[in-house]
């Protein structure tokens, strides 16, 4: 038998070991993790949504109505008039003609991928897309391949030699660097080559583009440039599940044919109506998208002053690059000893020697939190050895 006991060990001796933390209470800046009030910058509730007052009313109102459990499949009797009103505001909220709702982001690229390419077709994918991408193009059974980060060229390159239908997926920002896909560039070498575009833009939805419509619309993008959109509502929505969007015809394929649609049951319908409430939030709340952008600003500024490495990134996602598993873990250990909260990211999230404190901001985060991360990171740098980080510089 397999000496799991003997990988585990191994793991924790390469500093590759994760564990998880009980948090109490509701999700936001100020948290219990396993009893400890900690000061949280690694949530993905970029627009501190996750515990707004006003999507906790309409969830509770909605309860007596709906009832708790989704009880079955959309495709069997679990798909309710909430669920279909979501999809509705979800079409109309990406600029879109038609949306399928999903339980998770995860299932969505599983679902979506495996479902628009098969066998005999080539899927060609970002070297740093999400875990949920890779394993939607693996179960595909389609030919994979990888172009180097963000690489148009290199793209076009491979999709000029390749026959038969071709797709292209991209995360929209990129969830451990923070950096935005070239999604004109992208679009314009799909539409030349007929491969169909899909964009996973998780990241992006509610803090990008107008009215925070996302990372397509920020630049100016159609549902003709991008005809297959994924969006989670994990994140900046701050309630829970996934969604596609795009032509009818696509989302009529896709409930006939994507297994993690068809074989999973509804999430809650009282969920759903939440979220059409949260997303009218972000529809009139320019001033919390403002707020944020001011908090990434005065956050990027300090860090490099500090001599932090930064990746160029202006989402929430600020990622500190560390290098080694150890000190990274030594860094996050150090602000948790401050009272902070920015766990650290090791492969294989990330590339082998590019451990990393991925910094995420919230418009839920005041000015005077932000400051009390920079002094907490000006303290915990003599906490590193010298010589050990590539983060580390002489002020």
């Amino acid at each position: 038998m397999r000496d799991f006991a003997h990988e585990i060990e191994q793991r924790k001796q390469a500093g590759l070991y994760r564990t998880r933390r009980l948090i109490s209470g509701p999700q936001q800046p100020e948290l219990v993790a396993d009893g400890k009030p900690l000061l949280s910058f690694c949530s993905n509730d970029y627009l501190g949504l996750a515990n707004h007052p006003g999507n906790i009313d309409v969830l509770n109102s909605a309860l007596p109505k709906t009832g708790l459990g989704g009880a079955a499949s959309h495709l069997v009797c679990g798909h309710h008039n909430a669920h279909h009103q979501l999809e509705q505001r979800l079409a109309d909220f990406t600029q879109r003609s038609s949306a399928l709702f999903f339980s998770t982001g995860y299932m969505a690229n599983l679902g979506v991928i495996s479902a628009l390419a098969g066998r005999g077709d080539t899927v060609f994918s970002d070297r740093l897309n999400h875990a949920s991408i890779i394993d939607g193009c693996i179960l595909s059974r389609a030919r994979v391949r990888r172009y180097a980060h963000g690489d148009v060229g290199a793209l076009e390159a491979m999709l000029a030699e390749t026959s038969g239908h071709k797709l292209v997926v991209t995360d929209g920002v990129f969830s451990m660097d923070g950096d935005v896909a070239p999604l004109k560039e992208l679009a314009r070498v799909c539409k030349a080559h007929d491969a169909l575009l899909v964009v996973d833009d998780a990241h992006g939805i509610g803090v990008l583009g107008p009215q925070g419509r996302g990372s397509a619309l920020a630049e100016g993008l159609s549902e003709s440039d991008v005809p297959v959109l994924i969006g989670t509502l994990g994140k900046a929505v701050g309630t829970s599940g996934a969604f596609v969007a795009g032509p009818e015809v696509l989302m009529d394929y896709l409930v006939q044919k994507a297994r993690t649609y068809i074989y999973t049951t509804a999430m809650p319908p009282a969920l759903a109506a939440a979220t059409c409430a949260s997303l009218d939030r972000i529809e009139a709340d320019d001033q919390r998208r403002e707020h944020l952008r001011q908090l990434i600003a005065r956050f990027r500024f300090g860090a490099e002053q500090l001599g932090y490495e930064l990746m160029p990134s202006q989402s929430p996602i600020q990622p500190i690059m560390v290098g080694g598993n150890q000190e990274a873990l030594a860094l996050s250990e150090a602000l948790e000893q401050q009272g902070l909260l920015v766990t650290a990211i090791r492969p294989p999230t990330v590339p082998d020697g590019q451990a990393r404190l991925r910094v995420t901001l919230s418009a839920a985060h005041t000015v005077e939190q932000v400051e009390r991360l920079l002094s907490a990171l000006a303290q915990s740098r003599a906490l590193i050895p010298d010589g050990s980080s590539r983060a580390m510089a002489t002020v």
